[in-house]
């Protein structure tokens, strides 16, 4: 390298500064939007989105580069009162999640406020050590009053580092939040290349997207009992792949719901969630979904090895 080459890294480097990363952990009660912050601060798709509660399952890291910071954001379960095995594995996984990160971020609901679980998440948070700030989610549906007693109130709880009013779907208000992470997170190398924004598995996200599709599909026939895995990913010569997955369900009955009359519904399904990957792989896919029985796979602990959750006992 010659000496012009020198001054002119030295200078890149004091222009830019030092880098920034860390892990911040996205917590709040079931639906608050934290699927769809995640997908809008990342500018990518790294999280299935559903209006059905409890669509997050296992925790889903979506990776962002915002000024000289790499910022991984923890996209944890909806924390809820638990009644079945997979529920306390999923708020397990939340918890577990938001005690591993550099800072937690607690997404509120503005229309609900702080009723039910977002309560008993203020006082669970009391005994977590990380620094936390408070993101006041749907605030376009709320007026500025009510949104300022809101923040008060929660405030009151928890001594939050900062508070900001967003709308993680239209964007309102992110460009905030991203501007302070990127200032806050510590000094260090990024954790993933510059083109990443996942550490999803392909094939699991393939079998995320599925679930997805399946879930706004069958929203109220479908009870939370069903399991996407894919079996089968197959590169061809042509440039387009060969994805076979299995739609796990635990009754003869939840079969023929998935299926539909003629296959309709699983036709329809498996039609919207080859597009969306077809968009993400940015390839031809030839998508083939199998719905099978698989009685009480709730209590299977291989299941929940595949869907990234710690088998409760």
């Amino acid at each position: 390298m010659t000496q012009e080459e020198d001054i002119a890294a030295d200078a890149a480097a004091e222009t830019h500064g030092p880098t920034h990363s860390g892990f911040v952990a996205l917590i709040g009660p079931t639906n608050a939007g934290k699927s769809t912050l995640v997908n809008r601060l990342v500018g990518a798709k790294v999280s299935i989105v559903s209006h059905k509660v409890q669509t997050t399952r296992a925790i889903v890291r979506g990776i962002a580069i915002h000024d000289n910071a790499q910022i991984v954001f923890m996209d944890t379960p909806g924390i809820f009162k638990p009644r079945r095995r997979l529920d306390r594995a999923m708020v397990t996984s939340a918890w577990g999640g938001a005690k591993d990160a550099d800072l937690i971020m607690l997404l509120i609901d503005s229309e609900r406020g702080l009723r039910g679980d977002a309560e008993a998440i203020l006082e669970g948070l009391k005994e977590v050590r990380q620094p936390k700030i408070l993101v006041l989610n749907k605030i376009d549906r709320v007026n500025r009053e009510d949104l300022l007693a809101l923040a008060a109130s929660a405030n009151e709880k928890i001594a939050f580092e900062r508070t900001f009013m967003i709308s993680a779907e239209n964007g309102s208000g992110c460009d905030d939040v991203m501007d302070y992470l990127a200032a806050t997170l510590p000094e260090g190398p990024w954790y993933y290349p510059e083109d990443q924004i996942s550490d999803l598995p392909m094939r699991q996200l393939a079998a995320e997207i599925t679930r997805e599709k399946l879930f706004l599909r069958l929203h109220q026939e479908l009870p939370y009992s069903s399991h996407v895995e894919t079996e089968k990913w197959e590169e061809r010569k042509d440039g387009s792949v060969r994805i076979e997955q299995v739609i796990y369900v635990e009754r003869d009955s939840q079969k023929k719901i998935a299926l539909g009359k003629g296959g309709e519904t699983i036709k329809a399904i498996s039609t919207a969630s080859r597009k969306e990957l077809s968009e993400i792989l940015e390839q031809q896919v030839h998508l083939f979904l199998f719905v099978k029985v698989r009685e009480n796979w709730g209590d299977d602990p291989e299941r929940f090895r595949e869907m990234g959750l710690d088998f409760p006992k």
